[in-house]
């Protein structure tokens, strides 16, 4: 079935209906595995065959990455015609997906208003919010009555080719484009005509300056229930405005990434079945090498305890168990502790609550391991000394999780990195080896087979 769907885009290419397959294949997933099966060739006839209409509907539907593909094997005027047709927030993306020269191929080629505007966006980091700003917004004066508004909004609605996300709101700006509130457009169609819009205006505005994190100001809009958020420069004046539908997409890519990296990986940044062998390879071998390197101290310290291992060879049992534990304690938090930073619920002037949040949590778990582990050890008949050990053992390990896997997230999210990088394997590989530490401790302290050792 694969194979054969994967012919359809094609064949409609060769009929010259690109619009009959778009009515056929609804599925973005489909859509994408068949454009990525046609050739350079193929891709240059399909420009010419797609209308505005069709190209947004096909864009909106599949990944930037795939459409910056895409695009770039069409030709030049052919491209830009179809980037036209988009939003400019998502031309910006698809634009900054692409490689240098089809990219400028195609700027050079729009009109120079608009090519103007896109080179602005991508010139702010892409991890800004300014780079995902829709560089238009409804305005009006202060002075204006409500009927010269509406009447203005209508013109600038057609000149910016704004719609429901970038109409939801209008902004009130002076004659230096300065934000001075913000108006519901509810408001304005409702109102008398003779009202003034100042005394319509909220002036109490939730703004961020360009450079905000996207996922930042994203979260915010979210927290507010904000349908957008204007983006303001030094002075205060209007930007552009992040929408909804844009956070949305922020939000989940971000997600996305920490759900990745808490894995022990580096971001795909393509669907994964458009993911070649070698570009995992790239984002997995990085961290599977840190790893390797940071757990091979958990080898020096049962080297260091070898002879310990060797008066009491039971000790040796309990060793998977105990640093499996740690770990397994310490990536519940974590991932619990990332998830709430992700969506704001938690910042570092927390972590003193958290720590007694999670060190309560702790005991309770570390008697309740510490049970499991005294039910263990006797069905292994490995004595009394062995289990008060392994007992007393994973009841420290568990705590000494509990602590360092709630610290760890907030002091690394305030100095700028990402936390979700010590979820799961970080963290297991944090706690093997000193996990094993505190076991030869305690077993130093209770076993008379190891004192003088």
């Amino acid at each position: 079935m694969g194979s054969t769907t994967a012919t359809a885009l094609r064949s409609a290419i060769a009929k010259r209906d690109v619009a009959a397959w778009l009515r056929s294949f609804k599925d973005p997933a489909e859509r994408s595995h068949q454009l990525a099966k046609c050739s350079a060739d193929d891709l240059r006839a399909l420009g010419p065959l797609l209308d505005s209409d069709g190209a947004t509907e096909l864009f909106e539907s599949i990944d930037d990455e795939l459409t910056a593909y895409v695009l770039a094997a069409m030709a030049a005027p052919d491209a830009a015609s179809l980037v036209d047709a988009l939003d400019l927030d998502h031309a910006a993306d698809v634009l900054r997906d692409m490689k240098d020269t089809p990219r400028e191929q195609v700027l050079s080629v729009l009109p120079q208003i608009r090519a103007d505007v896109l080179r602005g966006l991508l010139s702010w980091p892409p991890d800004s919010v300014a780079a995902h700003m829709v560089p238009e917004a409804l305005t009006v004066r202060p002075d204006m009555t409500v009927g010269e508004a509406v009447a203005s909004i209508r013109g600038d609605a057609a000149t910016l080719r704004s719609d429901s996300r970038t109409g939801a709101y209008v902004y009130v700006t002076d004659d230096d484009n300065r934000l001075l509130g913000v108006v519901a457009f509810r408001d304005l169609v409702l109102c008398d005509a003779q009202d003034t819009v100042a005394a319509l205006t909220n002036s109490d505005v939730l703004s961020v300056s360009p450079l905000t994190d996207a996922e930042e100001a994203a979260q915010a809009l979210v927290d507010y229930n904000l349908v957008a958020v204007p983006v303001v420069d030094a002075d205060n004046r209007l930007l552009g405005i992040l929408t909804e539908n844009t956070a949305n997409d922020i939000t989940a890519e971000e997600a996305t990434e920490d759900a990745e990296r808490q894995g022990g990986s580096e971001p795909l940044e393509v669907p994964y079945l458009r993911a070649s062998p070698w570009l995992l390879w790239r984002k997995r071998i990085g961290w599977l090498l840190l790893l390797f390197i940071a757990e091979a101290y958990t080898g020096t310290v049962l080297r260091h305890f070898e002879e310990e291992m060797e008066a009491v060879v039971a000790l040796a049992f309990f060793i998977p168990l105990l640093i499996g534990t740690g770990g397994n304690t310490g990536t519940q938090i974590t991932t619990t502790l990332v998830r709430a930073m992700a969506t704001g619920q938690v910042r570092l002037r927390d972590v003193p609550a958290i720590l007694a949040k999670e060190m309560s949590t702790g005991m309770m778990i570390a008697l309740t391991m510490a049970l499991a582990a005294l039910i263990r050890a006797w069905m292994l008949g490995v004595g009394p000394e062995i289990t008060l050990t392994v007992c007393l053992t994973v009841a420290a390990i568990v705590l000494w999780s509990s602590f360092v896997a709630s610290i760890l997230p907030p002091v690394l999210k305030k100095c700028r990195v990402d936390p979700a990088v010590v979820s799961a394997p970080m963290i297991a590989t944090i706690v093997d080896g000193t996990g094993l530490i505190i076991y030869f401790m305690i077993a130093h302290a209770t076993l008379s087979q190891l004192q003088g050792l």
